[in-house]
């Protein structure tokens, strides 16, 4: 099959794209920047705010699947307007839309999220998520829209280069210790996205890890996976911050699971 991967160069589209290309797909992949380092794909520009230049590589490359995974926490234009560009252009082209959303549309107020549950954002970049939800939901009605939370890899992720920094002296910040994700390796989130691709469901899907855990304590786990002090690693509360966003949220997965063949881990299973 033929899948373009939007947001390619990403730590997730990096990995969606390493695991299209071992299955045997044909695989083009886009950037902002700079391309990826995999090799096999073709990495395309693109600027996914215009419109125009979305149409034109999805309309010369044609392809059969389409996974968004682009977005920008700061910039509305890229994660809101991006979607429905994506949206707008893989619909016009045929293809099979998967959309990587996330659970910064919650607020955290109920705690417990499955997928039926409506957002109810309070911070920027969970706004821009949720008006993406609703331009992929508008405009291609059989897309599915993948809602996930941390993305953890084997030592190459944003949060675990954020550990590595800390424990180490690189860099000063703080683990919250009241901030509660569940955390997903990537390899099981690529693999689940791909899994829904090739199936025919449909609107929201949950696709998270098994354990809620705080910053503070899924730092803890890296750190001793990694061979790194973890009493190097500063605790604190975000309640006593400013930091906004969602302080508890914790995506419920059970009717995605039940749907898929790959297993969501939890980070004790996946960082043990």
């Amino acid at each position: 099959m033929r899948f373009l991967i939007v947001g390619g160069s990403g730590f997730l589209g990096g990995e969606i794209a390493r695991q299209c290309l071992a299955a045997g797909h044909e695989v083009a992949a886009t950037y902002f920047t700079r391309s990826g380092a995999a090799a096999g794909v073709e990495w395309l520009p693109l600027d996914v705010r215009r419109r125009e230049d979305v149409d034109t590589l999805i309309g010369a490359f044609r392809p059969e699947v389409v996974i968004n995974a682009a977005y920008r926490q700061t910039d509305w234009a890229t994660t809101a307007i991006g979607a429905a560009n994506v949206a707008l252009a893989a619909s016009a082209a045929g293809a099979r839309l998967v959309h990587v959303s996330s659970d910064a549309v919650f607020s955290g107020a109920a705690i417990h999220y499955d997928e039926t549950c409506v957002p109810d954002p309070i911070a920027p970049y969970g706004a821009a998520k949720a008006a993406a939800e609703t331009a992929v939901n508008a405009i291609a009605p059989t897309a599915v829209t993948a809602r996930t939370s941390l993305i953890i890899g084997d030592g190459d992720s944003p949060h675990e280069a954020l550990v590595y920094s800390l424990a180490t002296g690189k860099a000063s910040g703080t683990l919250f210790t009241d901030d509660v994700r569940c955390p997903v390796h990537v390899a099981d989130l690529a693999a689940a996205l791909l899994e829904l691709a090739a199936s025919e469901y449909h609107g929201i899907h949950h696709v998270a890890g098994t354990d809620a855990m705080s910053r503070y304590e899924l730092g803890l786990l890296i750190a001793r996976r990694d061979g790194l002090d973890p009493g190097r690693l500063p605790a604190g509360r975000r309640a006593d911050t400013d930091v906004p966003g969602p302080i508890d949220v914790r995506l419920e997965c059970g009717m995605t699971q039940r749907r898929l063949r790959t297993r969501l881990r939890g980070a004790r299973q996946f960082l043990g």
